[in-house]
């Protein structure tokens, strides 16, 4: 019997749980730590840390185990943040207009995201102009 694999394209993370993978990142990000410790600090059994190990290496996140008695995150701390997805915010369509007003990166990033979301699952035939069209808040 072997085990499932986790597809990080299906992966949805409740916000206890992307609160616990941040948790667990960080606490790698200062260096190599025992199970054990890493136990206490998170305040889990084997089992869900073995489960947590399996989502973060299905998003991309390489973790790894130094002397055979401590897990160490392969790469830098920012890399991996990077990859872990934040949960569901649960903003409606005017804030995430709102939050989409910037220059940065992640400015950027949310509103193409708007942009396809508005204009529709085919492109829709929306004014071509990216101003917002006729969904644009007042």
């Amino acid at each position: 019997m072997g085990r499932k694999k986790v597809d990080a394209s299906v992966l949805t993370l409740t916000p206890l749980r992307a609160a616990r993978l941040y948790r667990l990142l960080t606490l790698l990000g200062n260096g190599p730590q025992t199970r054990s410790f890493l136990l206490r600090r998170l305040r889990l059994d084997v089992r869900g840390f073995y489960r947590d190990l399996e989502a973060l290496r299905a998003l991309g996140i390489e973790v790894t185990t130094c002397d055979e008695t401590k897990y160490a995150l392969v790469g830098e701390l920012d890399e991996a943040l990077a990859k872990l997805p934040f949960p569901d915010p649960g903003l409606n369509v005017r804030d995430a207009l709102q939050l989409s007003n910037g220059s940065t990166a992640a400015h950027r990033k949310l509103k193409q995201r708007l942009s396809s979301f508005l204009s529709g699952p085919r492109g829709g035939s929306g004014g071509g102009s990216g101003s917002g069209g006729p969904n644009k808040p007042r």
